[in-house]
């Protein structure tokens, strides 16, 4: 018998004994890094013709609506190429993918920035969606992968805070430069930020094969269709009838607070930064939660949106409730992404990739179907009629989602 004392068991054995014991490294939180700001990037240039409409639709000499038309077009081929995507890949390197749909996000931007007219405006947002459509579809399921299981919500928290990000400061900076150097080299920046962290993601993340499919006794030979999935249905419908409802009034806030609420620029201003602010805190605080809690965590910001849009609706006179509720708005809306991700990743945690891409392409198909219901409500009856029927529409989601099954606490 050996007279030395056992040796300690190294730390790499106790890790693998129990995985969420393993902590995620430096140089793995800076893969996460690259990727949230892929993620801004990708929403910035969807966003950014909203801060630069006017020289815009005059520098491609076409009307405001043309012009703004060109988000709506990003949106619907997004909402195609996020669940298409995850099909196509195979057993292609996910770290590949990301850095050459970064490629097409660069071209789209450069060929918004030298487009001539609405034609080519066309051609460069179609393209700018496929990219778009690539990243955001692949963010979330990707984060999970670089980090220790541990800090997987964090992660996941952290690749959709990009998207939070890109309203507060990626749209306003995006209009900063195009106020002093014109619209087309606000795009232009873009477009070279987007091939740099084409080079990052290439860089920083390590190589991500196709994940693993489960596999055992107990294992179907074949995975269900996910719409068979009880809990990913519910998912589905209630996020399409919410960022609906969402989209159709924020589409149209910057009116409700000038002409309901009668404020100007500045303050509006204000108002909006702070709704981001809370956008944020939401993000983050949604994406710990429903860690553990997802269904609740959804019901909870369903809720929170509902009663935001309905104060506006009933208080939107009044300066201290507005701002009340623009905050509440900020929160629960900031984070039902992240908290959304999470329900369905739960409700398919063998088919992480295809219930993503499915998520996203509903996603964005609802805030292109609700800024188009919102113009028409509008246009047909007031702000008022428009800031009620959404908290409606809302409260009908949170209906939908206390009716049905969510998905288990934990995969």
């Amino acid at each position: 018998m050996s007279a030395n004392p056992p040796e300690a068991l190294p730390e790499a054995s106790a890790a693998e004994a129990d995985p969420d014991a393993r902590r995620t490294t430096r140089r793995q939180w800076l893969a996460v890094a690259v990727l949230s700001l892929s993620t801004f990037v990708v929403v910035t240039s969807e966003m950014l013709p909203v801060g630069v409409l006017t020289p815009m639709a005059e520098g491609l000499d076409t009307s405001q609506g043309a012009a703004g038309f060109s988000l709506t077009i990003t949106g619907l081929v997004t909402a195609v190429a996020a669940p298409t995507v995850p099909r196509l890949l195979g057993a292609l390197d996910r770290r590949l993918v990301l850095a050459v749909a970064m490629v097409v996000l660069a071209v789209g931007n450069v060929l918004t920035a030298v487009a001539g007219g609405f034609g080519a405006l066309v051609v460069s947002r179609v393209v700018l969606g496929l990219g778009m459509g690539a990243v955001w579809g692949l963010a979330s399921a990707v984060a999970v992968r670089l980090v220790a299981p541990r800090d997987a919500a964090l992660a996941v928290s952290c690749a959709v805070g990009g998207v939070a990000a890109a309203s507060v400061v990626g749209v306003p900076l995006g209009t900063v430069v195009g106020n002093a150097f014109g619209w087309r080299a606000a795009f232009a920046s873009l477009g070279g930020v987007a091939a740099l962290l084409a080079a990052g993601l290439a860089l920083a993340l390590p190589r991500l094969p196709r994940p693993a499919v489960p596999t055992g006794p107990d294992e179907p030979a074949a995975p269900e269709p996910l719409l068979r999935a009880p809990a990913v249905r519910l998912g589905l419908v209630l996020i399409a009838l919410l960022v609906t409802a969402h989209f159709a009034a924020y589409t149209y806030v910057r009116p409700v607070l000038e002409d309901l609420t009668g404020l100007s620029p500045t303050p509006i201003a204000l108002l909006l930064l702070l709704y981001g602010v809370f956008g944020l805190v939401g993000n983050f605080v949604a994406g710990a939660r429903a860690a553990t809690r997802p269904r609740s965590t959804v019901l909870v910001l369903t809720g929170g949106i509902a009663v935001s849009i309905g104060l506006l609706a009933l208080l939107g006179e009044l300066t201290a409730a507005t701002s009340l509720a623009v905050a509440l708005w900020g929160l629960t809306y900031g984070g039902l992404s992240v908290a959304g991700q999470i329900w369905m990743t739960r409700a398919a945690p063998e088919r992480v990739e295809q219930v993503t891409g499915v998520y996203v392409g509903v996603f964005t198909a609802a805030i292109a179907l609700g800024a188009f219901l919102g113009g028409a409500v509008v246009e047909a009856a007031s702000l008022t009629v428009l800031l009620g029927s959404a908290a409606a529409l809302a409260g009908v989601a949170l209906a939908v989602g206390l009716a049905g099954p969510g998905p288990g606490a934990r995969s």
